[in-house]
């Protein structure tokens, strides 16, 4: 990485972790406070907490860095963001049903994409009491300490929809654990980043938002994010939405991304 590129991604992440910071203080003022909510398209809830997070998170990323373009869950798209070479893309609390719920697994998830690769993100679990951080080539970091996938071995503790767990071939899935289903999906993704998992399928219709920050944090963490192809994912386009996915590394995530392709197919 040239000193040019190392200068302005840490100047991002540093802006973009105290963003985080505060739109979660924001978030825990409503969190188990009984916040007004609706329902979008889809009946997918949005509460005034999404709405008081995305508020606050583009006002104050957008006056810092009023050349970026901005993609939110909680923000109609504009495509203007098109123009822009560097992109927010925002989830203001990725896990909306576990915030309402009561449950502490919600994440407040920021990236700045440049040229559909994420180069800086952060997710603040202020429920969890975690952070999490990554810098394209500076690794990836939970509360200060360095992250690294598990390495390949003999048993795994796996997540995803019941229908590609049930695919997979035998000789891998006898060697699964399942754990519980995981609301917010850039969670699950970071669990892989940690070792929590080893890997976890993710369904279609997966946005950009969803996946931005977290996908950052698993690749400098040495796993992949992919595609039935196969391929990594480019975000900040013209079709956020992305179809199923594998989140892993090493032989399991060829044997699950191999799953999913036979889904597709």
């Amino acid at each position: 990485m040239q000193a040019s590129e190392a200068g302005w991604q840490s100047d991002d992440l540093a802006l973009i972790r105290e963003a985080a910071a505060e739109g979660a203080r924001i978030a825990m003022g409503y969190f188990r406070q009984d916040p007004q909510v609706w329902m979008k398209t889809g009946q997918s809830p949005v509460s005034e907490a999404d709405y008081a997070v995305d508020t606050y998170l583009r006002e104050t990323l957008l006056k810092a860095r009023p050349d970026y373009g901005w993609l939110s869950e909680e923000t109609v798209d504009s495509p203007e963001r098109l123009s822009r070479r560097r992109t927010f893309v925002v989830d203001p609390i990725d896990g909306t049903r576990a915030f309402l719920e009561g449950y502490p697994v919600w994440c407040v998830s920021i990236a700045v994409v440049e040229d559909g690769i994420s180069r800086a993100g952060v997710l603040d679990c202020p429920a969890k009491g975690e952070i999490y951080w990554a810098a394209a080539d500076g690794g990836a970091f939970r509360n200060g300490q360095p992250l690294k996938v598990n390495p390949h071995r003999e048993a795994f503790t796996v997540a995803g929809p019941k229908p590609m767990l049930a695919a997979t071939p035998p000789k891998w899935k006898d060697r699964f654990t399942v754990i519980p289903y995981i609301p917010s999906l850039a969670c699950r993704v970071a669990m892989v980043a940690s070792g929590e998992l080893d890997a976890s399928y993710v369904k279609a219709n997966a946005h950009d938002w969803d996946l931005a920050a977290a996908d950052l944090i698993l690749r400098e963490a040495g796993g992949k994010l992919v595609d039935a192809a196969g391929a990594e994912l480019r975000y900040a386009g013209t079709h956020p939405v992305h179809g199923a996915l594998v989140a892993g590394s090493g032989p399991l995530l060829q044997v699950m991304t191999s799953v999913i392709a036979g889904l597709d197919a």
